[in-house]
């Protein structure tokens, strides 16, 4: 009956919290700070421009603090549906203890801290790249590029030995407990196995979840679905077949943007007749056939 119990608590729980983060990210989408779920323009209109200006540091404390809540909610939304069977199975084990609610959480806390250090560190890369379209005109006429090769990237990760062999590891969540859960430390070891698991899982998904900065970090749709490829991937008796044609169609997808972007140019020839009676010139007959506009 205590197991039957911990079972009937842990999936409305669960099924409660994630279901919050993603009508959460719903209603902030909707909302008109919406933008705000952005990486792009948080500080420079509006109330959050009213903060930034009164407050010191405020131009890097309230997008930092932005930015780490939107991406919490993300990953409450998208990661956590990926990482049940583990939590599932961690619930199982730890039904007959009194501190199980307590293991779970800090299982949680150190999934979700490896998750937001990736954040982090993505945040910044896409600062970065942000200042350097700025300084150069190129880029910023050629703001594609950026797009096309984190596609590209995308897609051949999905072929690397790196990207099975932590998706393998995902793929076994009883005997990842096995080997990393001791108990003698319960605390300490729910924490570090939710941080072992996290690390196991930013090296499977990364890839796949730079791409919300191709299309748009705040896009619940795209949320959705990427969260949806993860899940398959990670829980699905079939997901490990998905890996390669996945990779293949993002392979595609930036050779398509690649492609669109470096069409040949088209010049139009225009031939001046009365310029070509000049003494010694000659129009060739091949070129006033080619020409798309001859004036007499």
């Amino acid at each position: 009956m205590r197991v039957l119990r911990t079972q009937n608590w842990f999936v409305p729980i669960m099924g409660s919290l994630i279901g919050t983060a993603w009508v959460a990210l719903l209603l902030w989408e909707q909302s008109p700070y919406g933008r705000y779920l952005e990486h792009g323009r948080w500080t420079e209109l509006g109330f959050a421009a009213a903060i930034c200006g009164a407050i010191p540091g405020g131009d890097i404390l309230l997008p930092g603090l932005l930015y780490a809540g939107g991406w919490l909610l993300m990953l409450a939304a998208m990661m956590l549906p990926t990482t049940l069977p583990l939590l599932q199975r961690f619930d199982c084990l730890a039904a007959t203890r009194g501190d199980r609610v307590e293991l779970i959480a800090l299982l949680i806390l150190g999934y979700l801290l490896v998750w937001l250090g990736f954040g982090v560190a993505a945040h910044l890369l896409d600062a970065a790249l942000h200042a350097m379209v700025q300084r150069s005109d190129w880029l910023t006429i050629n703001a594609w590029v950026l797009g096309a090769v984190v596609l590209l990237i995308a897609g051949l990760f999905q072929f690397s030995r790196l990207k099975y062999h932590c998706l393998d590891k995902c793929r076994t969540p009883l005997s990842f407990i096995m080997q990393h859960w001791h108990g003698i430390t319960p605390r300490r070891d729910a924490f570090l196995l939710g941080t072992h698991h996290g690390v196991f899982c930013v090296g499977c998904c990364w890839a796949i979840m730079l791409l919300m900065f191709v299309v748009s970090t705040g896009n619940v749709g795209w949320m959705l679905v990427l969260g949806g490829v993860m899940g398959i991937e990670k829980n699905a008796a079939w997901g490990r077949k998905l890996s390669r044609p996945l990779g293949l169609a993002l392979i595609a997808w930036g050779a398509l943007i690649v492609g669109g972007h470096l069409k040949p140019t088209k010049y139009e020839t225009i031939l001046n007749l009365e310029t070509g009676k000049a003494p010694g010139f000659d129009v060739p007959p091949m070129l006033l056939a080619r020409a798309d506009e001859v004036i007499e």
